[in-house]
């Protein structure tokens, strides 16, 4: 059997699609792009604490793909069982960017370079797909992934309406590249976007760049899950293969 090729079968028998026809790629940023969840986290649970509001570090990992402005309302309702108003969402974001940026700079995931430039190389649109609004990050992707994302190929948090696990973001993204779910593949590294990314109706594919269980990705509707972003940049030209030559046998 080729490589890949149950993966594949099973979700085109659970999509009713004949075969996947692979033309763009929507790829999540923080612990898919960057290796930067652990500042992420650290800003969050200083933000909410602060706040007086029980929280822990970890828990904000699976948070991840939210916009700010959610992750804001559903602790300002935790804590205080009201809705937030505009004005402490946009104070209490921008502080929380003040945070990240205090913490060192974060650095491109390990393969992730890689990954794109042989999606790339294999002709797939490129779409960045993030929850983040900070530019802190989005500003590099010039510099540390240079002509591998156009400046109108980008859905960011001011993009949307609906965050992740809304499936709006990927819906966005494959309107910007003209493509259809069928032709679309999702790469994914929060339980969030990957339920998003399921929604939309894309072969999604998760990589366990932090503490997050396989079995989070697994429950989120992830159709092949791997360890690393490594090993998934390693494992992309047969996958890709895999995907050109498949078609569902019923």
């Amino acid at each position: 059997m080729i490589l890949f090729q149950s993966e594949i079968i099973r979700f085109l028998q659970s999509r009713h699609y004949d075969r996947i026809d692979a033309k763009a790629a929507l790829i999540d940023m923080d612990g898919t792009l960057y290796d930067s969840m652990r500042n992420h986290t650290a800003a969050w649970h200083r933000l909410i604490s602060e706040l007086g509001i029980p929280c822990t570090r970890d828990e904000f990992y699976l948070y991840e793909g939210r916009t700010g402005a959610d992750t804001i309302e559903m602790f300002i309702s935790r804590g205080f069982g009201r809705h937030a108003t505009d004005e402490e969402i946009q104070r209490l974001y921008h502080l929380k960017t003040v945070y990240f940026s205090e913490l060192p700079p974060v650095p491109p995931m390990p393969g992730a370079l890689e990954m794109v430039t042989t999606l790339r190389d294999a002709g797939l649109e490129r779409v960045l797909v993030t929850g983040s609004g900070q530019n802190s990050l989005i500003s590099r992707l010039d510099t540390d992934f240079p002509g591998l994302f156009a400046a109108d190929r980008r859905i960011t948090s001011r993009d949307v309406t609906h965050g992740k696990p809304d499936p709006e973001p990927f819906e966005r993204a494959m309107a910007l590249a003209g493509v259809t779910p069928r032709q679309s593949i999702v790469i994914e590294n929060a339980p969030l976007g990957v339920l998003a990314g399921h929604r939309s109706g894309a072969f999604t594919i998760a990589v366990t760049t932090g503490p997050i269980p396989y079995s989070e990705m697994q429950a989120a509707g992830a159709d092949i899950i791997f360890p690393s972003m490594e090993e998934f940049a390693h494992s992309l030209p047969a996958l890709l293969q895999a995907m050109a030559v498949t078609i569902n046998p019923l």
